[in-house]
C-alpha cells in the first residue's frame, strides 16, 4: 500500500513539474528584433531583481539587484519599471532560458519566474553566386530552442512552422513547392526550381502559436547578373541602333566642323594674289619681322584631244617667320602650314 501511495505521489509531482514547465512563457523572435521577458514574480522595486541566463554552458548572471552586471550583452539589456528584462537587436546567441528572481534583505523571495527565448533563423543551401535562373535552391527555417524537446512545443504549446509567400498564402499546398518538416531539430525546408520572375521574390517563414504569428523570418531572392539575362531582345535591338544612330551623328558633326575649320585656315587671307604654275608670292611686313609664303597650283587647260576630268587641286603652303628676342639677342621664329584640296566638277 504504501509502494502505491509513493507511485501515486511521483505521478502526481511529474504531472505538477510538466504542468509548471508548459506554463513557462515562450517568447519567439528572429534576428534584429526587441524582445521583452516577462519577470512573473516582480516586486514593486525592482532594485530588488535579478535576471539570470542558462543555456548549456552555466549560468549567467545579467542583473544583479536591479544594475546591469553582464559586460557582453551591456549596452542592449535594461530593466523594465515592471522588472521585465528587455533585449535589443537579438541575435542567435540569446537564445535560451532566462530565470528572474527577487531578493530582499538578501534573501530570495518567492520561487523563480523563467522564462524561454526561442529563436527563428532562414538560411540557403546555395551561395550568392549560384542564385541563378534555372537552378534548384533549399531554404531552411530552423526554430532554435531551449528547455523543452521540438515536440513539446507542437504538441503542448501548438507551435507550427509554415512558409507563405508576399502575400501571406501557405506554400504548402503548392505543387511548385516541396516541403518538408522534421520535428527532431524544428527545421522545415522549401525546396524549389528558381524562375526568371522569382528576382527580388520574398518567401516568409513564420512561427505561430495556436494560429497566433508570433514571429518571421525572411528570405529574398537575388539575381547578380538579373539586368543582362532578363533584357528584352528587342529592346537590346533598340538601344543598338539609337548608340549607331548617335555615333553617326557625333562623327558627321565633328566632319563639318573639320571642314569650316579648313575652309576659314585656307580662305584666312583673300588679299593673297593668285599665280601662275610654281608662281610665288611674298607679302613682307617689315615692321613686324615676318613674312609669308604661298604656293598655288592650277592646272593648265589641258589638251582638246585628250579626255580630262574636271578636276581642280589647290596646295596653299603658308610661312610666318617671327623676330623673337632671347637673352637679348634678336632671333627669328618660322611656322609652316599646308592646306590642300581637291575638288570634282
Amino acid at each position: 500500500m504504501a509502494d502505491k501511495c509513493c507511485l501515486l505521489g511521483l505521478i502526481i509531482l511529474c504531472s505538477f513539474l510538466r504542468g509548471s514547465e508548459v506554463d513557462d512563457p515562450h517568447v519567439f523572435c528572429s534576428s534584429g528584433e526587441n524582445v521583452r521577458l516577462p519577470c512573473n514574480n516582480a516586486l514593486s522595486d525592482c532594485t530588488s531583481t535579478t535576471w539570470n541566463y542558462n543555456r548549456n554552458l552555466g549560468t549567467v548572471e545579467l542583473i544583479k539587484l536591479g544594475i546591469k552586471n553582464e559586460i557582453e550583452r551591456r549596452e542592449r539589456l535594461s530593466v523594465g519599471s515592471d522588472c521585465s528584462l528587455n533585449i535589443k537587436k537579438v541575435t542567435k546567441e540569446d537564445y535560451g532560458s532566462y530565470t528572474c528572481r527577487q531578493y530582499v534583505n538578501g534573501q530570495q523571495q518567492g520561487t523563480d519566474a523563467r522564462v524561454y527565448l526561442h529563436f527563428l533563423h532562414v538560411s540557403s543551401s546555395s551561395s550568392q553566386t549560384e542564385i541563378s535562373p534555372g537552378s534548384s535552391v533549399t531554404l531552411s527555417c530552423q526554430l532554435y530552442y531551449y528547455g523543452v524537446s521540438c515536440d513539446t512545443l507542437v504538441r503542448t504549446e501548438g507551435i507550427q512552422l509554415i512558409w507563405v509567400n508576399q502575400a501571406g498564402v501557405n506554400l504548402q499546398t503548392d505543387a511548385r513547392y516541396q516541403i518538408l518538416f522534421s520535428s527532431t531539430n524544428c527545421i522545415i525546408t522549401l525546396t524549389t526550381t528558381l524562375l526568371n520572375e522569382d528576382h527580388n521574390r520574398e518567401w516568409r517563414c513564420q512561427v505561430k502559436q495556436r494560429n497566433e504569428q508570433k514571429t518571421s523570418a525572411t528570405y529574398t531572392v537575388k539575381y547578380s547578373d538579373y539586368v543582362s539575362n532578363s533584357k528584352d531582345p528587342s529592346t537590346t535591338k533598340t538601344d543598338i541602333s539609337t548608340q549607331a544612330i548617335i555615333i553617326s551623328a557625333v562623327v558627321a558633326v565633328l566632319a563639318v566642323v573639320l571642314v569650316a575649320v579648313l575652309s576659314v585656315i585656307c580662305k584666312k587671307r583673300p588679299d593673297n594674289q593668285r599665280g601662275t604654275d610654281g608662281s610665288v608670292v611674298k607679302d613682307q611686313y617689315e615692321h613686324k619681322g615676318t613674312y609669308e609664303t604661298i604656293n598655288m597650283f592650277i592646272p593648265t587647260t589641258p589638251n582638246t584631244n585628250e579626255q580630262t576630268d574636271d578636276v581642280t587641286y589647290t596646295e596653299v603652303t603658308a610661312s610666318s617667320k617671327k623676330q623673337v628676342q632671347i637673352d637679348n639677342v634678336s632671333r627669328y621664329s618660322t611656322t609652316t602650314f599646308t592646306c590642300s584640296s581637291l575638288t570634282a566638277q
